[in-house]
């Protein structure tokens, strides 16, 4: 398959800006090239041919030089037929493995950006701000659960993939927006049109990061140099696979962290490098001092450095006060007794901080407290029936917010679908759950919460009219 993928073109530089045709076999380059020159420049076009006759197999690619191109030629031209007579053609994002299929014009994936605000910026703030570059379906602004202020994070949401890389490439760089990827993504298997070579290929390119303000320069795998600045964001680098899960267990042991997430390459891939954010330069540092060098798993030594937050720190006083926090830090943590938390083994054999963790739940949405599930063997009187976009949330946070209304029996996800059911001992309980919740964000996740059974006299009257 060396047609699809030629040395001479950085294959997915920036992100999203390569697509996936599939077309009849007797279109040509020449005709590719004609129709989707009009939504930008054209870096290259191939179209894979069979190794032994040379004919084309109905398969191509068209590299542009900006994401917004691509996009938007992906949603002009999907369905179109190029040539008269011809079958209409099929036009896609072209992604490697990160999802086992290539994005259409209907995922939502492409639609969702994630930027760093001021955490003064309101929704509306937000929504004033990136409106410019297409309708925006909502804005989210990720709050502390517990005080309710704003973490300087937000999420937007557009109709259409072309306006969220539009977004991307136009708004201020001081937002550092970039596609929001779900969390959960994990590589799907090979399929006809991808090598191995792309995966050595992005494995040794430093550069392919999903955060844009990380500097390659010295954050690379491998030589982890030091930075002069001391911020309250850190950089976690592991040779070894490592979950998200267990970046943030390790790191949540110290106080005032705003966000974990790992990076992935444009292909879905782990870089390897998760991204911490604590809310004060004080337990930055500390975790820093700690955990820089402290084996993860064991036999793994993670880099743990510095990396620049965005803010300011051009004036004399705040140079300042940063060096007086990191003295002060330093000497806490040359005083301190050696030796990071202490871990414990798991079912798995790999270790996990021994503090038991919370689900962390973001959402604007009122929570009643947390109350015990039902007993298992429990008879079922209510079940919800949950829609989920884009993606489900994890078991343990759904259980986190559903058991809140009391009685809650089980949650069931359906494999391989974004839906899922709640199950209730109490028809209070559902009925709250589904009063409080339908409609609601919850971790950037919207639910759709609907009885999954018909009231018994709603159905006994259907039953009548039949």
């Amino acid at each position: 398959m060396e047609d699809a993928f030629r040395p001479s073109t950085d294959l997915d530089d920036p992100p999203n800006s390569r697509l996936f045709l599939v077309t009849s076999k007797s279109i040509t380059e020449d005709m590719i090239r004609e129709q989707f020159s009009l939504f930008g420049e054209i870096q290259d076009v191939w179209v894979v041919k069979d190794k032994q006759t040379k004919e084309s197999k109905g398969v191509s690619f068209v590299k542009f030089t900006k994401s917004s191109e691509a996009c938007t030629a992906m949603e002009e031209m999907h369905g179109k037929c190029l040539v008269e007579g011809t079958k209409p053609i099929k036009v896609f994002i072209a992604q490697a493995r990160s999802s086992g299929s290539h994005r259409d014009v209907e995922d939502e994936e492409l639609t969702r950006i994630f930027v760093m605000i001021p955490k003064t910026f309101t929704e509306d703030d937000l929504k004033e701000t990136f409106k410019e570059y297409g309708d925006i379906e909502y804005c989210i602004i990720v709050k502390n659960k517990t005080t309710g202020e704003s973490k300087g994070l937000g999420y937007v949401r557009y109709h259409k993939p072309s306006q969220a890389a539009t977004a991307i490439e136009n708004c201020e760089k001081t937002y550092r927006a970039i596609l929001a990827e779900p969390r959960n993504k994990t590589p799907a298997p090979d399929n006809d049109y991808f090598s191995p070579a792309r995966a050595e290929h992005v494995q040794g390119d430093p550069g392919m990061t999903s955060y844009p303000f990380v500097d390659s320069g010295f954050h690379t795998r491998g030589d982890m140099r030091g930075t002069d600045i001391i911020t309250r964001c850190l950089m976690v680098s592991s040779r070894a696979s490592i979950t998200q899960d267990q970046v943030y267990s390790l790191f949540d042991l110290i106080p005032g962290m705003d966000y974990c997430e790992m990076q992935q390459d444009s292909y879905g891939f782990s870089t390897g490098q998760a991204m911490i954010r604590y809310n004060n330069l004080g337990s930055a540092v500390y975790a820093k001092n700690k955990l820089d060098g402290f084996e993860y798993p064991p036999g793994n030594r993670l880099a743990v450095t510095h990396i620049d937050d965005g803010q300011d720190r051009r004036s004399p006083v705040g140079r300042m006060a940063m060096q007086l926090v990191a003295a002060q830090m330093m000497s806490i943590v040359c005083n301190a007794p050696t030796g990071p938390p202490p871990l414990r083994k798991t079912s798995t054999g790999y270790p996990s901080p021994a503090v038991p963790q919370s689900p962390r739940v973001q959402t604007d949405v009122a929570l009643p407290p947390l109350q015990k599930l039902a007993p298992s063997d429990s008879r079922v009187k209510e079940r919800l029936f949950v829609v989920f976009k884009p993606l489900p949330l994890p078991m343990d946070v759904l259980e986190d917010v559903f058991c809140r209304f009391g009685s809650l029996v089980e949650v069931f996800l359906v494999p391989g679908r974004n839906v899922g059911y709640m199950k209730y001992a109490e028809r209070k309980s559902a009925d709250d759950a589904m009063a409080t919740l339908h409609g609601q964000m919850v971790n950037g996740v919207k639910m759709k919460v609907m009885r999954a059974d018909p009231p018994k006299e709603e159905s006994h009257k259907r039953q009548r009219t039949y």
